[in-house]
């Protein structure tokens, strides 16, 4: 009998995913603080303290994407067509944010430019992301293994809910790492901000926590009948007391805990939706077995990426310790 890799394939992808989430997440909400602060030498300081690390995080993104062609290409080419559209939208934000960090340190560039390009390519990349998040959970209509929507389909009230609830989600992660690396008048603006956007996420966390057993019977069965209720009731309570912790945290000066705390309640959030879709790859038809690709190319493909991640997960750990601590303003994106 051969190894199952679909279930550790499912664990790898869900790993890219959460860690793209957690690391752009605060590098894009940076971006998007940037429409609340107009004083130059605090934008620099806010560009200085992701510069070092910004790049390298959407390698997640890439490896995310490319696992799921590569193992999954069922889901891939159901779920392509429908988000189509959004997931265009992302990458030409992130191509302009990326193109902003290169060009607004230039000579005699024309910095508000780039700055409005960086604000606005971080909105509406994490604005995208949040509408096919929420494509996602709604599903995908699929007849004869492919997708027989239109690309239009994405636009609707729950994929709008929850791009907005993503902003103000990164919002959270971006003010929550601010505060961590800023100080001064700057670091107060954060807390602020980072209570706004707290007080912001939970409601849109309420929002799709209700709406969507409302509109889904099979996610109400799987949260609300027994025994599930008892195993997973400790995802909402743990929100609640993550929440709590962040609050008074902000409101103690403790810098740290308010930003992994925050990581935490992505964490618990994305759990919360692996417990509602389980498992299903491109809902509510296709599972991960449907749309695995053959075994052999499973065994294959897990050969090179068991060198692979451990790589990254190393390089990303020696780079947020090697850049650990205040950012200063001499520490331009291009050094000093």
């Amino acid at each position: 009998m051969s190894l199952d890799l679909v279930p550790l394939w499912a664990l790898i992808l869900s790993l890219a995913v959460l860690m793209y989430v957690l690391l752009d997440g605060f590098d894009l909400g940076v971006g998007i603080l940037f429409f609340f602060r107009k004083d130059a030498e605090e934008r620099d300081l806010m560009v200085a303290s992701v510069a070092p690390i910004w790049d390298f995080n959407e390698t997640w993104l890439v490896l995310g994407g490319g696992g799921l062609l590569a193992v999954f290409p069922l889901a891939f080419a159901v779920i392509m067509p429908a988000v189509y559209f959004p997931i265009l939208v992302m990458l030409l934000g992130l191509l302009f944010r990326g193109v902003a960090f290169e060009f607004r340190h230039v000579p005699q560039a024309r910095r508000a430019v780039w700055d409005r390009s960086f604000a606005y390519g971080s909105l509406l990349a994490t604005f995208a992301q949040g509408v096919v998040l929420g494509n996602f959970i709604e599903g995908f209509p699929v007849k004869g293994r492919a997708f027989s929507g239109t690309s239009w389909d994405w636009i609707g009230p729950f994929p709008l809910l929850t791009g907005a609830g993503l902003v103000v989600g990164y919002t959270l992660l971006g003010a929550t790492w601010l505060y961590m690396k800023t100080e001064g008048a700057l670091q107060e603006w954060t807390r602020t901000m980072a209570q706004r956007a707290l007080l912001g996420i939970l409601a849109f966390i309420l929002m799709v926590s209700v709406w969507t057993p409302l509109t889904n019977e099979r996610i109400a069965a799987r949260w609300f009948t027994l025994p599930n209720f008892f195993y997973f009731a400790p995802v909402p309570l743990l929100t609640v007391v993550l929440a709590w912790l962040i609050w008074q945290s902000l409101r103690r000066g403790r810098e740290v805990v308010p930003f992994l705390a925050s990581m935490g309640l992505f964490f618990l959030s994305f759990t919360g939706l692996i417990i509602s879709l389980w498992p299903y790859v491109a809902p509510p038809s296709i599972t991960l077995w449907d749309a695995a690709t053959a075994p052999m190319s499973q065994q294959f493909l897990m050969v090179g990426t068991m060198f692979l991640l451990p790589v990254i997960l190393l390089y990303v750990f020696w780079s947020y310790w090697l850049f650990r601590g205040k950012v200063k303003a001499d520490a331009g994106y291009h050094g000093p």
